[in-house]
């Protein structure tokens, strides 16, 4: 997707919120938020083409967005950025805290930053205001917490953008990222960039225009902060080292302290440049040279973690991880009969494009009021996928749906109704601060239902704006495992739901797995990579996750 859109989307989002913020019309917001989601979504490169031909983008945004991409912001937004006060819209990024309260808490108590209204929490200066009880409050509280963790990290998905912006700009003989990036965590800190290149490289890199600071500019390591943010560190290694390098910026840290206490005990020494018996180099220029060489197996970078990977590899016992190339469908997908953005027929090309075999669309259920969904609706789609499915013979597409687990853990439809679907998804949407006991009673409630064939983004977490949900996992994945019902890895990169901790509990317990892309657009599909990455991590193999089966054996474990 290219960046023009992501910039351009996030102008506009920006532009939704300090118009909410002043008072503007609750439609018109909607519109644009509408419309930010539209274009960060869609396929082309909006400079490269008329901006009116994305859905959704009516005349007044598209010359806006025009403005933008010739000026890199547009006169209305100036303007609104000019009324807002900064402490405002910094009290906006506290999970939870709407635009209203954040104007009252600035203008009535003068609080300005997220660790103000912390402050003026613990001192009680804000007992008793109304609107906000007991309860707010402590919520209040876990949103500045959160914000403070996640601090300077983003999600892999801002991330890995990022690293192939730069990679693209850059010319090297060889470049590649490592660090956790590499590893696929969830949320990143900073990137770490190899490259076997000549000096120049490193003018280059400083002459870039996502380059916001130079902070460090030396000849083999250069670090900048970007326009967005984040500091990135490009290092220039040299290519008989390239493996050890490898091995080296990818880590984790405790990972290479295991191995490189192997090396010392056989009198080498592993260091980012390779592995050596004094003088004598070992191996040092690919990672598989380097492993083999201390008597284990190559180990992929998401296991790397120590935690008991390199016993395995020095049994020779690492699993046959699942790899992307394996999935044959994806089973959570939208389209813009609820909330994505793209059409059926657009969304079914897409994904026969990436040459699945099978492909569900999951729209969401009436109880998620705002979609306007109704059974008829769903019944005309089916009608519109059956037609569909003339054009794609080698492709099964799946009538699925995405229920809303009620907090009694009942679902939007009566069991005639759904056992009309190939596929259900059952998700978590509102209610999300039940108690432990109430929120785990919801989710085996949804578990025990015949027709709930998968349970979506389980911890409904959003990083960096909303907590996960408190349940207790065990007693939950049993019930998934006792029931057949599988858990999803929701690869959209804000969500990374579940995260890589819990699938391990998961499978642990049994649990069979789903990984979806969860899309609301044509370049969401990409993000299953994402949720391989998360997989990885977790240990999981092909036979774990349902869709890198074969279709007969899929709708059977479904029961259809």
């Amino acid at each position: 997707m290219a960046r023009a859109n992501d910039e351009a989307a996030a102008a506009l989002q920006e532009y939704s919120e300090l118009f909410a913020l002043t008072g503007g019309d609750a439609f018109r917001v909607r519109s644009y938020q509408k419309a930010a989601k539209a274009i960060a979504g869609f396929p082309e490169d909006i400079s490269q083409v008329d901006v009116r031909s994305v859905p959704g983008v009516g005349e007044a945004i598209a010359l806006k967005m025009e403005e933008f991409l010739q000026r890199g912001s547009f006169r209305q937004l100036d303007a609104l950025r000019g009324k807002v006060p900064d402490g405002v819209r910094r009290l906006t990024r506290v999970p939870s805290l709407g635009p209203k309260t954040a104007i009252m808490l600035f203008e009535e108590f003068g609080i300005d930053s997220p660790a103000g209204l912390a402050e003026a929490i613990a001192a009680g200066r804000l007992d008793g205001v109304k609107g906000l009880g007991p309860k707010t409050l402590a919520n209040l509280v876990k949103g500045v917490e959160q914000l403070e963790q996640s601090g300077r990290r983003v999600h892999i998905g801002v991330a890995m953008s990022l690293a192939e912006t730069v990679m693209a700009s850059l010319s090297a003989e060889r470049l590649a990222y490592a660090g956790s990036l590499r590893r696929m965590k969830d949320t990143i800190g900073d990137i770490d960039i190899l490259a076997v290149a000549p000096e120049s490289i490193m003018e280059e890199f400083r002459a870039q225009p996502y380059v916001a600071e130079v902070i460090a500019a030396g000849e083999k390591k250069t670090s900048i902060r970007t326009t967005s943010g984040m500091q990135v560190d490009l290092r220039r290694v040299p290519a008989e080292s390239w493996g050890a390098a490898q091995i080296y910026f990818t880590g984790s840290k405790e990972h290479n302290v295991t191995i490189r206490e192997m090396a010392v005990k056989k009198g080498w020494k592993l260091s980012e440049y390779g592995l050596f018996e004094g003088e004598r180099v070992i191996a040092s220029q690919t990672e598989e040279e380097i492993y083999a060489a201390l008597g284990m197996q190559w180990v992929p970078p998401a296991m790397r973690e120590d935690g008991g990977e390199v016993r395995a590899a020095l049994r020779g016992e690492l699993p046959t991880l699942v790899t992307l190339g394996d999935l044959r469908g994806d089973l959570h997908t939208h389209t813009n009969l609820t909330d994505g953005i793209a059409s059926l027929e657009d969304m079914v090309a897409a994904a026969h494009a990436r040459g699945y075999s099978y492909y569900a669309v999951t729209d969401h259920a009436p109880d998620l009021a705002m979609q306007r969904m109704t059974l008829d609706k769903a019944l005309d789609q089916r009608g519109a996928l059956l037609e569909l499915q003339r054009k794609y013979p080698d492709m099964r597409l799946l009538h699925g749906t995405e229920l809303n687990i009620a907090p009694d853990g009942s679902v939007d439809w009566p069991g005639e109704v759904l056992k009309g679907f190939d596929v259900c998804v059952a998700s978590v949407h509102s209610h999300f601060t039940q108690s432990r006991e109430e929120m785990t009673r919801r989710f085996i409630a949804a578990c025990e239902n015949p027709h709930v064939d998968i349970i979506g983004h389980p911890t409904t977490r959003k990083i960096g704006k909303r907590p996960s949900v408190d349940a207790d996992w065990e007693a939950v994945f049993r019930a998934a495992a006792r029931t057949g019902t599988a858990m999803e890895i929701d690869s959209y990169p804000d969500r990374s739901d579940l995260p890589s901790d819990l699938v391990r509990l998961a499978r642990h317990h049994g649990v069979k797995f789903s990984i979806d892309s969860d899309s609301h657009a044509i370049p969401h599909l990409d993000n299953q990579r994402f949720g391989i990455g998360i997989a990885q991590r977790a240990w999981l193999t092909g036979d774990d996750v349902i869709n890198t089966w074969p279709l007969e054996r899929l709708l059977a474990f479904f029961g259809r």
